[in-house]
């Protein structure tokens, strides 16, 4: 079954730092980028890496967060069966911990992503170290991904734009303390603490944090947030300093909405009635001339364009990130 857990996504992050290549882990709230996603990494002979946020749980859920987890597990693991790459799920910026347990207990995801790295350093610490405890009580293969930005407790003392970049000793310190299993770092892209910061992309620094925690014998996977900004030469660069997955959402909504507009506003004459029609929705134009053409309404038309832009837009990330050709499921 290609719908794998911790274990053997583990084996695709050791030959990501060997090769020197990265996942594009793509997040998803519900079928067309999903299904648009496994054809584009299947093209490529790519394994694949989904995430879901606890939002998007709680939109496939209807509310409910767990139940949109279930729904979208299952729907992920009945696509994936029909192709011959990994496909993996991982639980992006997860804070509440009674979630987290229920994820755990469900054995749906891959790997979980706790977020506390707007905690202070030592909360930070504690709270991702629980995180990891309950996934080795529950004997659990599921791996976990955590984060650290702010250096700890210096901000007085240096520069402020600085105190946003991951410090290399202290990431040995985190990973250390809380045996996590990959770190999401800050190194000058726009996300989580370092949002609206207006900070210097710095591929050294990546360099300088993998020489550290591999100094320190922890050969630990780095993670990059924020990258939809990121352009190809500069996330290549950062994938030599061990950045083994690459965060992508904001390019996706971005792509299935440009998709929709596209398709629509091609033929707006087949949707929206011309001026002097009266706009009669309600009755569905029963008593006027003009009539929707449901070739073009039909939610399926959007929604195959959706898939297709989709496909094509993480193929070309697969070449980028370097994992086209690297499945290691065919």
């Amino acid at each position: 079954m290609p719908f794998y857990g911790g274990e053997e996504l583990a084996t695709v992050y050791d030959e990501a730092l060997d090769e020197g290549f990265g996942l594009i882990a793509s997040n998803i709230a519900e079928p067309n980028i999903m299904m648009g996603l496994m054809e584009g990494a299947d093209r490529m002979d790519s394994d694949l890496l989904l995430q879901m946020s606890g939002g998007a749980c709680r939109f496939a859920g209807d509310g409910d967060a767990v139940a949109g987890l279930k729904a979208m597990g299952n729907y992920i693991e009945t696509i994936a069966e029909r192709y011959d790459i990994g496909v993996f799920l991982n639980m992006d910026h997860q804070t509440d911990l009674e979630f987290i347990e229920q994820q755990i207990e469900l054995d749906i995801p891959s790997s979980i992503m706790i977020d506390a790295s707007h905690e202070p350093f030592d909360e930070n610490v504690a709270t991702s170290r629980e995180v990891v405890e309950m996934v080795e009580a529950a004997d659990s293969d599921v791996l976990i991904e955590a984060e650290l930005g702010q250096i700890k407790g210096v901000e007085d003392e240096i520069e402020a734009e600085e105190a946003f970049y991951t410090d290399p000793e202290q990431a040995v310190e985190f990973v250390d303390k809380t045996g996590a299993d990959l770190l999401a770092i800050s190194v000058g892209t726009q996300h989580g603490v370092a949002k609206g910061k207006d900070l210097e992309l710095r591929p050294d620094l990546a360099n300088d944090i993998r020489q550290a925690l591999r100094d320190h014998g922890l050969d630990t996977p780095l993670v990059l947030h924020g990258s939809s900004g990121v352009q190809p030469d500069q996330l290549q660069e950062m994938l030599k300093h061990g950045i083994c997955k690459v965060n992508k959402d904001t390019r996706y909504q971005y792509e299935y909405t440009r998709t929709a507009y596209d398709r629509y506003t091609e033929e707006p004459n087949a949707i929206v009635p011309p001026e002097g029609v009266v706009d009669a929705r309600d009755t569905f134009f029963n008593e006027t001339d003009w009539s929707p053409n449901k070739d073009v309404f039909d939610p399926r038309v959007a929604g195959r364009d959706i898939r297709e832009r989709i496909a094509d837009v993480h193929a070309d990330l697969t070449e980028v990130s370097g994992s086209a050709g690297q499945s290691l499921f065919k």
